[in-house]
């Protein structure tokens, strides 16, 4: 029974949109699948690891009348559909429990599970909170942020971002417990205090999925799940149950003494002294030597090898030589665009504030070390 006959980006970008979340290997075999639903108007792709589910739909072509559904294995039919021609003509027949893929010569015969087997997510009732932003806003929050967010930490709820919606803020926070990230934008309307802890894996297919433009994406919270409308796609996620630590308590606010520098020669620099620092340590040390109009950045390893750096500030206040992990202020500077950063201090035994002068709403902190 022939079910599609298009062309293969039909079938592939939509594909492509859902099967970042699908690993090869699965307690379930059906968790490696995409299920393909075909109704009277459209064709919608869906895939779910049982945290994070994503659905898109396309268009039906007017020549399909079939309305079907199967699951067949995604990561196999998106490597079948990326080797073919982009202008390559492709059918999918069904024929008992096997899915044909067709497009000229080259036929494959892929294993389909029943759809009705499939672990579809659904959104709850009641809706406790919602809200809209444009996607190039949200992308941009997701992307000054995500970086903090702590990986495989046995604090669960670390590795996971914050999202406060509150009064006429959206705020997210991301930490490791080491270093942290709070960024914010204004909303329109004014809400009532609703939080949620997003899991690392949804910030960052969420990341990829958002484009730069004003489009909108609508959010909607629920009591353990989180859904995201934009784009003809539809992300749902289960939520990190867990209390995220208070992030006002983080933010230094006596941190007088500050220096304005180029974020690229600030990059520049760490990147060459770092080649020095100890590679197998997790947290590779930089010590900054802080001086009137001078920034002096020096590195040590093991081997007793050292290098050092200095760039030229505007500063006309007391000395200070404090060390902070390299990683940490290269993730910052690597991932924000501005020309400038601004690092402010209090002494050398507390927090570091560092700042993006256009950005008032940013901030990122991060714990001194000692070497």
């Amino acid at each position: 029974m022939l079910l599609i006959k298009t062309n293969r980006d039909t079938l592939l970008k939509p594909l492509q949109t859902v099967t970042g979340i699908v690993e090869r290997r699965q307690t379930l075999p059906i968790l490696s699948n995409v299920l393909i639903r075909q109704t009277e108007d459209k064709t919608y792709f869906l895939a779910t690891d049982l945290e994070i589910q994503i659905k898109t739909a396309v268009p039906k072509d007017k020549a399909d009348v079939q309305i079907f559904s199967l699951t067949v294995a995604a990561k196999k039919l998106q490597d079948i559909l990326r080797s073919l021609d982009a202008t390559a003509e492709v059918s999918l027949t069904r024929k008992d429990n096997h899915l044909h893929v067709k497009s000229g010569k080259s036929v494959f015969n892929l294993q389909i599970l029943p759809a009705e087997d499939f672990p579809e997510m659904t959104e709850q009732i009641p809706v406790t909170t919602s809200l809209t932003l444009k996607q190039k806003e949200l992308k941009k929050l997701l992307h000054h942020v995500q970086f903090s967010i702590a990986q495989q930490d046995i604090r669960y709820y670390l590795n996971g971002l914050l999202l406060l919606a509150e009064d006429n803020q959206f705020i997210c926070v991301g930490t490791d417990g080491h270093r942290l990230a709070y960024t914010a934008t204004s909303l329109q309307e004014k809400l009532t205090k609703q939080e949620v802890i997003l899991p690392r894996k949804t910030v960052l297919e969420l990341s990829k999925l958002l484009t730069d433009t004003d489009d909108l994406i609508h959010i909607e919270y629920f009591q353990n799940k989180i859904c995201f409308a934009f784009s003809d796609i539809t992300l749902i996620s289960k939520i990190i149950d867990g209390k995220f630590p208070d992030y006002n308590r983080v933010i230094p606010t006596k941190n007088k003494k500050f220096f304005d520098i180029s974020r690229i020669a600030f990059l520049q620099a760490l990147q060459r002294v770092s080649i020095l620092s100890n590679q197998s340590d997790k947290f590779r040390g930089v010590r900054l030597l802080i001086s009137k109009d001078n920034l002096c950045i020096t590195c040590k390893n093991n081997e007793q090898e050292d290098a050092q750096e200095e760039l030229a500030i505007q500063y006309n206040d007391e000395s200070i030589d404090i060390s902070l992990n390299v990683n940490y202020l290269m993730d910052l500077l690597n991932n924000v665009s501005s020309e400038t950063v601004q690092c402010a201090f209090e002494n050398a035994n507390t927090s570091v504030l560092i700042t993006i002068p256009e950005e008032k709403a940013f901030k990122y902190i991060v714990m001194p070390m000692r070497i």
